[in-house]
């Protein structure tokens, strides 16, 4: 698909999502898919190649997160080649993202992503979630379809900050895996519709109150 078929697939999901964003900020998003097929013919960055799941499961589910998003602090745990982290980057240019993975390939292509659409805001880190030591924590933690909910909290947990959120994003209803979250813990499920993907789940994490 050119760049221009992109743009129009992404703009149209915009629109469904009830969201705004740029021209210039749509094209960046544009360009990142067509760099993302251009690799991914070299290198097997993701198993998503057919354009059209590209630009619903890459960039409307990213960007499906928007409103759930926290504070002025973001870390994306096991990013990939980029997602959600990059085009919620591209779209929030006053949060500071750290795309976080420990795929030297992957973290390669978002490093060359973050440098060719000039991405100010973003920083890309090779490193298991588990083994970094930021020195600091972050306002919303964001780990899409990394590992089940009480592996997550133990693997990332420590990222998130005293009034932060962890948003794990899921396919369907993780019944199961909600049992067992620890009761130092609260959730939310939020459904949520993007265009092109059926079942998809957010699964918003809160450390509870030891007075509440």
């Amino acid at each position: 698909m050119e760049q221009a078929q992109f743009i129009d697939q992404i703009t149209s999901g915009i629109e469904s999502l009830e969201q705004e964003l740029s021209p210039e900020r749509v094209q960046k998003c544009a360009q990142l898919l067509c760099e993302l097929d251009r690799w991914g013919a070299r290198m097997n960055l993701t198993a998503i190649r057919e354009p059209v799941e590209m630009v619903s499961s890459h960039v409307l589910d990213s960007l499906a997160m928007r409103p759930l998003i926290s504070g002025k602090t973001l870390i994306d745990i096991g990013t990939g080649a980029g997602f959600p982290g990059l085009p919620i980057a591209i779209s929030e240019p006053g949060l500071a993202v750290e795309l976080l993975d420990s795929n030297a390939r992957k973290i390669a292509f978002v490093q060359h992503m973050i440098g060719e659409l000039a991405i100010s805001n973003a920083t890309a880190v090779r490193s298991r979630a588990e083994n970094y030591a930021p020195g600091k924590r972050f306002d919303t933690v964001i780990a899409r379809a990394l590992a089940p909910l009480p592996q997550l909290l133990g693997i990332a947990g420590d990222l998130v900050g005293e009034e932060g959120v962890m948003l794990a994003q899921k396919g369907r209803y993780p019944a199961e895996e909600l049992k067992d979250i620890p009761d130092a813990w609260t959730y939310k499920v939020t459904d949520l519709a993007v265009p092109g993907l059926e079942a998809r789940h957010v699964i918003a994490l809160k450390r509870r109150n030891p007075d509440a």
